[in-house]
C-alpha cells in the first residue's frame, strides 16, 4: 500500500501521553460525580456554609474557613457566634433566627453582616437558601457569603453627598452653612463636629494665608454632637480661639490636607503638652479617634473642620477620611459662596444707606420720621428710597421711590434718582411737572445703555411719588408714577387712603401725569411708603393696606412710636422686598411766624412795604435781620412794581430761615447779571443775591414768586431712624 493510500497514522510513540481517566467524575447521565462536587465546593472563591437542621454548621469550603482563620474540623458542630466573629459565623441570634426561619418556611432570605476586622467596617451579604432532599423536605440551609464592602461604602458616600446636596447651602448665610455641615456630619459618621472659620470670612471680607503664622484664630461658628445639647467643649459658640502651628490642625492647614488621628495615650501627652485644655477635654469625653479637615474654596483656606468619635466603637477609616474630605470641600463652596454674598450685600447696603438721607433736613413744615428695611433673602439689596427736601416759602417736599432690581445697580440707580429729583425740586416745579421731567430723563438713561448690556436691569419701570406740602395754607399737592397711593390720618380720627390720578411707572408710559390737591389740618399723619409694607408672602395688599390704616388711626405718644407700631405689624421677619416708610405729621404757620401784605403798584409804596417788614422783624425780636431785610424787601417790592403786575404781595415767613417772598402777576423771570461802570440799574439782584443765603423763582398759575432766605441761629437737623 502506497503511502498516501495509507489511513490515519497513530501518533508518535514518544509524543503519545496517558489519557486522564474523568469517567469517574462523571455520572452516566452525564452530571458530576459526589468528588466532583465536593471538589467544586471547596475550589470555589466565595465562603459558602451548610447548617443542617440542628443548626449545628456541617460543612464549609475553603473560602468560608480562610476567613474565619480556622480549619473546618475545629468549626463543624458549631452554631453561629460560638466562635470568633467571621463571615458566616458572625452576627450571633440574629444570624441563628435567619436560618431558623428559613428551614421553618422553606423561603430563601438575604442577610447583611456588619463586620469590624483589623479596625476597618468591613460588610457581607448572605444568600441563605434551604437545601431539601429526595422526598423535598428542607433538611438544611446553605450559606453563601460577598464581601460588599466596597459596594456598601459607595452607596453610602452617594447617600451622605445627596443630602448633602441638599442641605448644605440652603441659604447664602456663612454661620446657618457651617452648621448645616455640623447637622449632617453627626447624623451619618461623627459623634461630635466642631466648625471654625477665620474672621474674615464672617464678614464677607476675602481672607488671608494663614501658613506663615505661629497661632492660627478662629472664631468657632458651629458644633453639634450626638449627645443632647452638645457637651462641655474648650471653646464656647462664637468665641475665638488658636491652633498652635504644629498642632494636628495645624499641620492640616499647612499641608493643605485632611489627617486622620488614633486619639491614643502619646497623641494624649503631645496635647497636653501643648494644648491642655482640649487633651483635658478629650480625656473626659473618651474621644478616641479624630479627623482634622480645613475648609478650603478657590485654593483660599476659609476655616478648619474636626469630627470626633467617642461613642461609636471603631476609629475613622479611611472611607470616611475621604467622605469627610468630601463633605467639607462640599461645604467650603458654600461658604465662600456665602461669603461673597455677605460681601457683596453690605456693600449694596453701605451705598444704599449713603445714598439715603441720614438726617431729616431743616424745615418746619412738618415733623417726619422714616424707616428702611432691607430684604433678607437672596435677592440682594432693592433700590427703594425716600426724601425730604426744603422747598421755597418753607414749604416742604416729601418724596418716596422703587427702582427695579436688585443688588449694586439697584443701588446706583435710586442714587441717580434722587439727585435728579432734588435737582428738579430746586427749580421749584409743580408735582406732575417734576414727574414729567423724570420720566424724560429716565427714558435717556435707557436709550443710553446699549441693548445688549448686562450691566443691571433697566431704570424703566421705576416708580415714584411726590407730594409738597405748604404749611401757610395748609393744602399738600401730590403725584404719582405708579407708586402706592398715601395713606391720610387726621386729628379727628379720619384715616384714608388717598384717591390719587394713576400715572404710569417712570420710562414706560406716554400718558400725561395729574396731581392731587389736599386740604390737610394740622397734626394730620401722611404715610408714604413702597410696595414691600404691604405686598407680602403672608397676606394681600387689601388686607396689609386696611390694617396700615387701622394701625396710622390709633394713638401714640409721638410719630417715633407710630412709625414702629406700623413696622413691627405688617413687616415680617423675612423680608422678599425693601421696605421704605416715610410718616410726617403737618404743621401749620401761626401769625407768629407769617405776615402778609397786599401792595399797590406804585413806587410809593416802597417805602412803606420796609417799614411794615423791619417793624415785624422787630416784633419777632430779629432786630438784627432789619438791615438786610430793608434792602431785599426795597429791591424786590421795586421789580414787581417795575416789571411785574398786580396783584402785589410781600409776605415774610419765620422758619428756619428768614424768607422775603413777593408775588406778582407776571411770569417774567428775573436774573442775575454784571452791571457796567456807568449803568444806572442792574446790581439790585446780585445785591439780594450777596446780603441773602439762597434766592430763587417760582411760578404759578397767576404769576410768580421772587424769594430769599436768610439763615436764622438755632436751627437744627434730626436724625432719621
Amino acid at each position: 500500500m502506497n503511502k498516501d493510500e495509507a489511513g490515519p497514522t497513530s501518533p508518535p510513540a514518544d509524543t503519545a501521553g496517558p489519557t486522564p481517566d474523568t469517567s469517574g467524575d462523571r455520572t452516566p447521565g452525564g452530571a458530576p460525580s459526589e468528588e466532583a462536587r465536593c471538589r467544586i465546593l471547596a475550589q470555589l472563591p466565595v465562603p459558602v456554609a451548610y447548617f443542617g437542621r440542628d443548626q449545628l454548621l456541617a460543612m464549609a469550603n475553603g473560602a468560608a474557613t480562610d476567613s474565619v482563620g480556622r480549619p473546618e474540623a475545629s468549626l463543624l458542630g458549631l452554631r453561629p457566634g460560638e466562635v470568633e466573629p467571621g463571615v458566616f459565623l458572625e452576627g450571633g441570634e440574629g444570624l441563628s433566627d435567619a436560618i431558623a426561619r428559613v428551614l421553618r418556611t422553606g423561603r430563601s432570605e438575604p442577610y447583611e453582616s456588619h463586620l469590624t476586622v483589623e479596625g476597618s467596617e468591613h460588610v457581607w451579604q448572605a444568600a441563605m437558601s434551604p437545601v431539601r432532599n429526595a422526598a423535598g423536605e428542607v433538611e438544611g440551609v446553605s450559606v453563601v457569603t460577598l464581601d460588599t464592602t466596597d459596594q456598601f461604602w459607595a452607596r453610602r458616600r452617594l447617600a451622605v453627598l445627596n443630602k448633602a446636596s441638599k442641605r448644605i447651602g440652603s441659604t447664602l448665610d456663612v454661620g446657618r452653612t457651617a452648621e448645616e455641615l455640623a447637622e449632617l456630619a453627626v447624623e451619618d459618621f461623627a459623634d461630635f463636629v466642631t466648625v471654625d472659620l477665620l474672621s474674615e470670612v464672617l464678614t464677607g471680607d476675602e481672607a488671608r494665608s494663614v501658613l506663615h503664622r505661629d497661632m492660627i484664630s478662629f472664631h468657632r461658628v458651629a458644633q453639634r454632637s450626638v449627645i443632647e445639647g452638645c457637651p462641655e467643649s474648650v471653646v464656647p459658640l462664637g468665641e475665638v480661639h488658636s491652633y498652635d502651628r504644629n498642632s494636628v490642625v495645624g499641620r492640616a492647614l499647612v499641608l493643605g490636607e485632611p489627617m486622620r488621628v488614633a486619639v491614643d495615650d502619646e497623641a494624649l501627652r503631645f496635647w497636653a503638652a501643648d494644648e491642655p485644655e482640649r487633651s483635658r477635654s478629650m480625656r473626659d469625653h473618651k474621644i478616641h479617634s479624630v479627623l482634622a479637615v480645613p475648609l478650603r474654596a478657590r485654593g483660599v483656606t476659609l476655616g478648619t473642620t474636626l469630627f470626633c468619635r467617642h461613642r461609636t466603637p471603631g476609629g475613622f477609616g479611611t472611607v470616611d477620611l475621604q467622605l469627610a474630605a468630601e463633605l467639607v470641600s462640599r461645604a467650603a463652596v458654600c461658604i465662600d459662596n456665602a461669603r461673597r454674598y455677605t460681601r457683596e450685600r453690605a456693600t449694596a447696603l453701605a451705598l444704599q444707606r449713603s445714598l439715603l438721607p441720614r438726617r431729616a433736613a431743616r424745615q418746619k413744615a412738618v415733623e417726619v420720621t422714616a424707616r428702611y428695611l432691607p430684604n433678607t433673602t437672596g435677592a440682594g439689596i432693592g433700590g427703594d428710597w425716600f426724601d425730604v427736601i426744603p422747598l421755597s416759602g418753607a414749604r416742604v417736599a416729601l418724596v418716596v421711590g422703587d427702582v427695579v432690581g436688585h443688588g449694586l445697580h439697584a443701588s446706583a440707580t435710586m442714587g441717580r434718582l434722587r439727585t435728579a429729583v432734588r435737582t428738579l425740586a430746586d427749580v421749584d416745579l409743580a408735582p406732575e411737572e417734576l414727574l414729567t421731567q423724570l420720566d424724560d430723563l429716565v427714558s435717556t438713561l435707557d436709550r443710553e445703555q446699549p441693548a445688549d448690556s448686562s450691566e443691571g436691569a433697566p431704570v424703566a419701570g421705576a416708580t415714584c411719588l411726590y407730594a409738597v406740602y405748604d404749611p401757610a395754607t395748609g393744602h399738600c399737592t401730590m403725584a404719582r408714577a405708579g407708586h402706592p397711593e398715601p395713606v391720610v390720618a387726621r386729628p379727628d380720627g379720619t384715616v384714608e387712603q388717598l384717591p390719587l390720578p394713576a400715572g404710569p411707572p417712570l420710562g414706560v408710559g406716554v400718558t400725561a401725569f395729574e396731581a392731587a390737591d389736599f386740604e390737610l389740618p394740622e397734626g394730620s399723619r401722611i404715610a408714604l411708603y413702597t410696595d414691600g409694607l404691604i405686598e407680602t408672602a403672608e397676606r394681600d395688599a387689601d388686607t396689609a393696606l386696611a390694617e396700615l390704616c387701622d394701625l396710622l388711626g390709633r394713638p401714640a405718644h409721638s410719630l417715633e412710636e407710630a412709625c414702629d407700631t406700623v413696622v413691627d405689624a405688617l413687616v415680617p421677619e423675612q423680608l422678599d422686598d425693601d421696605v421704605a416708610l416715610l410718616l410726617a405729621r403737618t404743621r401749620r404757620l401761626d401769625a407768629g411766624h407769617y405776615a402778609s401784605w397786599d401792595l399797590l403798584a406804585d413806587p410809593a409804596v416802597v417805602s412803606t412795604a420796609r417799614k411794615r417788614a423791619a417793624a415785624q422783624l422787630v416784633a419777632w425780636g430779629l432786630d438784627d435781620a432789619v438791615f438786610t431785610t430793608e434792602l431785599v424787601v426795597s429791591e424786590l417790592v421795586t421789580n414787581a412794581i417795575r416789571y411785574g403786575g398786580d396783584p402785589i404781595r410781600l409776605r415774610l415767613i419765620r422758619g428756619t430761615a428768614l424768607i422775603c417772598e413777593v408775588v406778582d402777576g407776571s411770569s417774567t423771570a428775573p436774573h442775575l447779571r454784571r452791571a457796567r461802570i456807568f449803568d444806572e440799574g442792574g446790581r439790585g439782584l446780585l445785591l439780594v443775591a450777596s446780603l441773602t443765603e439762597r434766592w430763587g423763582t417760582r411760578y404759578s398759575g397767576t404769576g410768580k414768586t421772587i424769594w430769599a432766605e436768610q439763615p436764622l441761629p438755632g436751627a437744627e437737623e434730626t436724625d432719621l431712624a
